[in-house]
């Protein structure tokens, strides 16, 4: 049995699935490649028990297939969404999420897509198939989307904010509890702000992230670093003033609506914001309204707000807010990949070294690299 979505962005009717993409894909480039990272909703309207079996993004001129989903592969790259969050005073709480299983009815999955697009062809519209069993059903049932074009409006182009290094690059897709999987339900809207975000740790030439007691913020090696502006930019927003535990393991958890910590946001060119978080108090050097130019410096790193240690969480929105916009693709203009983690269980020991291609622009940093920004970004900003 097939049938077809009629829609692919905002909610595709099928007789059994509705399926949203809240954001449109926008390719950016990782490694040398162009690559697509976005969700897929899918909510079970059949009024039955419904088990997800294959899920595949296909090619929307010729239907190739471009990445495909099923078994063990699709039970890592989704899960089930939680509707009714618990209840919160500050506006704004985190959905929870559980392992994918059948869905009952009513019930919501998130496909999690992370999809290197091949070399030498030219995607330009894409499509969703989506196979699918009822709780009773003799044969599977599958669903294909109408094509989506991919946007043509390009990831931000930024200037690193830091400088110098080694920083290692750290986020990856399938960590439960990773940015990219954590859904803000923000004034009765749910929200995927870090779906691009990374968290920014500087290390030594031996990967140590600590000197001596690793366990009091002072002596991270980040901790106190000047945070740098990405681009000639307005200042959209800030918060200042939180404390910040001396100590690591004193840190203590915070309400949604304190997780950034002390943080600025900037106004980019392309109307789009950046957000730099977890700030040291009384660092920011910068008001609401005023005008930055590109490698200024903004703040110091820090330690507060809903953090494991000392490091800059960046990312960049649609919106002014720090949990209430969707987070979007960027690119750093320049930057020297010098390796990677495999796991980033190791850090703290040596890196997995760079053979080739070390210079890299304007890219987002692939998960957990570590680079070397230049030691004066706004001479090599890209501008």
């Amino acid at each position: 049995m097939a049938a077809c979505i009629t829609r692919a962005h905002g909610a595709a009717i099928g007789a059994d699935l509705d399926m949203t993409i809240a954001v449109p894909p926008t390719p950016v480039r990782v490694d040398g490649h162009q690559q697509l990272d976005y969700e897929v909703l899918l909510t079970n309207r059949s009024g039955q028990r419904l088990t997800l079996e294959a899920f595949a993004v296909l090619d929307g001129r010729d239907g190739q297939p471009i990445a495909q989903l099923s078994g063990k592969a699709l039970e890592q790259h989704a899960v089930i969404l939680d509707a009714a969050p618990a209840p919160s005073s500050t506006g704004s709480s985190t959905l929870s999420t559980a392992p994918l299983a059948p869905l009952e009815p009513g019930q919501r999955a998130v496909v999690f897509m992370d999809v290197p697009l091949p070399a030498r062809a030219r995607i330009e519209t894409i499509r969703h198939r989506i196979g699918y069993r009822l709780a009773g059903a003799r044969a599977a049932a599958q669903v294909t989307s109408a094509p989506q074009m991919l946007p043509r409006t390009r990831p931000s182009l930024l200037a690193p904010p830091l400088r110098g290094g080694p920083w290692v690059a750290i986020h990856k897709a399938d960590w439960p509890r990773g940015h990219r999987r954590v859904f803000y339900r923000v004034d009765g809207h749910a929200r995927l702000p870090g779906r691009f975000a990374i968290d920014w740790v500087k290390l030594d030439a031996h990967g140590r992230f600590a000197a001596d007691d690793a366990d009091l913020a002072q002596s991270w090696f980040g901790y106190g670093a000047d945070v740098l502006a990405v681009a000639n930019a307005r200042v959209a927003a800030v918060r200042d003033g939180m404390d910040e535990p001396v100590r690591i393991s004193r840190r203590t958890h915070h309400a949604p609506a304190d997780d950034a910590g002390n943080y600025v946001a900037l106004q980019l060119a392309d109307g789009r914001y950046a957000f730099y978080e977890h700030l040291r108090k009384g660092s920011i050097r910068v008001a609401v309204n005023e005008r930055v130019r590109t490698g200024q410096v903004i703040a110091a790193l820090g330690f507060s707000g809903e953090s494991t240690g000392p490091h800059l969480h960046f990312h960049v929105a649609d919106a002014n807010a720090p949990l209430g916009g969707e987070g979007l693709p960027f690119g750093i203009h320049a930057f020297e990949r010098l390796g990677r983690y495999d796991d980033i269980a190791r850090l703290g020991q040596p890196w997995l070294p760079a053979n080739s291609d070390i210079a890299r622009r304007d890219e987002w940093p692939a998960s957990n690299t570590v680079v070397r920004f230049a030691d004066d970004p706004a001479t090599d900003s890209g501008r």
